[in-house]
């Protein structure tokens, strides 16, 4: 048997799954999960890369106890953040996390240089203030001496491809949440980064998902117990999870959909219109270098956040001991509701409030609507509001891409939520296909698949991933 190794690395914890190829379908495997978060140090907010690399190492090993030694395996982790190394290929400093606050007031200093419009019409990247570019800048406003050292630049999973083969690699899906790359060259904009005053060497050459790294180090091999082909995945989350979209043909958007949602299609050009950004649309690096177009809108964020609210103990009429807050069950009770107020769930204030129960409350009350009080009635708005929020972007990006999509592919955590699935076919009139959950580690697996041969291409990949996982069909 031969197995391929996904570590898929978020926000808040990792896991390892193991593939392997069983008549003719994908068969998955956790072997390992572990907690990831931001730690607080010197007042910033940083990931703690060597507890990190230390259990990368241990899920490995979990795989030497079970005898299933991967043939290849590959990281993927969230964009932007990275790390600097000095001419001995030492870490300089800490990995800053993307919510620090260090880039606060960075977009006007890159402002002064090149404008946001113009910003755009090179990189195509929305504008988004924890960007790998306002980071530079804080660093060469803030501590310049830095960036003095520094030799080489690698995104979180560059660095770990790294530390398992000594060989640095700079992975092109990853590279494009920088807002350095240029959209038309699917390459650095060297002339950008010279504007900027960063070093021009810390961006050397791109290697495209399904590239070789390299065998695992010596003291690696030691530790974990095994070699193996280290093989670059489309390193960004979103990249892979877009790989795994079970669709073969051009009609289809997407929607990779967990905490917040990632809505798009697949563009052979990126479009980095003024009208693109406006409507604060992104062109990140794709598998083989196709453009992920999407709109980074609200996911499932307001119902984590309710939910956590009901089993606090929310207070409302009727309220038994036994009641159920799962997720399927909040479905369950939404759908048998029928309250018909709709809040904007992209409404800035629902990013983070107080009590997420009481801000859709209030945005009822004060724009004339009943005013939802049990847990069902709440799940209800929400669902059908992130339904809506679903067609408008659906509206926007034929309007500004100029073609037709005839259905929505949902993909990732959200894909098991079939209330909203179903209001989704309903409000967008289009068909939707549900799944499959795993999509990022899938799409992790499908690189280094398609790199070993097993199948020819992203087609014959997206279709076994069809035929794999059971995808659900709903119909407008």
């Amino acid at each position: 048997m031969k197995y391929y190794l996904a570590i898929d690395i978020g926000a808040s914890s990792g896991r390892h799954i193991l593939a392997h190829m069983q008549e003719g379908r994908i068969v998955l495997e956790e072997v390992y999960r572990f907690y990831n978060g931001m730690d607080d140090k010197d007042g910033h907010k940083v990931w703690n890369t060597e507890r990190l690399f230390s259990e990368i190492l241990e899920g490995m090993k979990k795989c030497k106890e079970l005898g299933k030694i991967p043939y290849s395996m590959g990281i993927d982790t969230w964009g932007v953040d990275f790390v600097l190394l000095d001419k001995d290929d030492k870490l300089i400093g800490d990995c800053v996390a993307y919510r620090d606050g260090r880039t606060e007031g960075m977009e006007a200093e890159v402002y002064r240089i090149i404008s946001e419009k113009d910003l755009y019409a090179r990189t195509g990247i929305q504008k988004a203030v924890f960007n790998t570019i306002y980071q530079l800048m804080a660093i060469k406003q803030k501590t310049p001496e830095t960036l003095t050292k520094a030799r080489t630049l690698l995104m979180v999973p560059d660095y770990f491809h790294f530390l398992l083969t000594g060989v640095r690699k700079q992975e092109y899906t990853n590279a494009s949440t920088t807002q350095l790359l240029n959209a038309k060259t699917a390459d650095w904009d060297h002339e950008l980064i010279e504007l900027l005053g960063f070093p021009d060497e810390l961006f050397g050459e791109l290697s495209m998902p399904g590239t070789t790294v390299g065998q695992l180090k010596k003291s690696v091999e030691e530790k974990v117990g095994f070699n193996c082909k280290v093989v670059l995945p489309a390193t960004h989350d979103t990249g892979s999870a877009v790989m795994s979209v079970p669709c073969t043909d051009e009609n289809t958007l997407y929607i990779s959909s967990g905490t917040w949602s990632l809505m798009g299609c697949e563009l052979a050009e990126a479009n980095c219109s003024e009208e693109a950004r406006k409507a604060n649309f992104t062109n990140e690096g794709g598998y083989q270098k196709r453009y992920r177009f999407l709109k980074n809108i609200m996911g499932l964020w307001m119902i984590q956040s309710v939910k956590k609210e009901f089993e606090q103990g929310y207070d409302f009429d009727g309220k038994k001991e036994n009641d159920d807050f799962s997720f399927s069950n909040l479905c369950k009770r939404a759908e048998e509701e029928t309250i018909e107020s709709l809040v904007d769930a992209n409404d800035s204030r629902f990013l983070n409030p107080d009590s997420m129960v009481k801000e859709i409350q209030n945005a009822c009350e004060e724009s004339g609507q009943p005013i939802p009080e049990t847990p069902w009635e709440i799940s209800r708005v929400i669902y059908r509001s992130l339904a809506v929020c679903y067609k408008d972007a659906a509206c926007e990006i034929e309007a500004i891409t100029g073609k037709h999509f005839d259905s929505i592919n949902i993909v990732g955590g959200g894909s098991n939520a079939e209330y909203l699935n179903c209001l989704t076919a309903k409000e967008t009139k289009r068909r939707v296909n549900a799944g499959p959950g795993e999509a990022t580690a899938i799409g992790n697996i499908g690189a280094q698949m398609i790199s070993d041969g097993v199948f020819e291409s992203l087609t014959d990949f997206r279709k076994c991933v069809y035929e794999s996982f059971g995808v659900k069909n709903y119909l407008n």
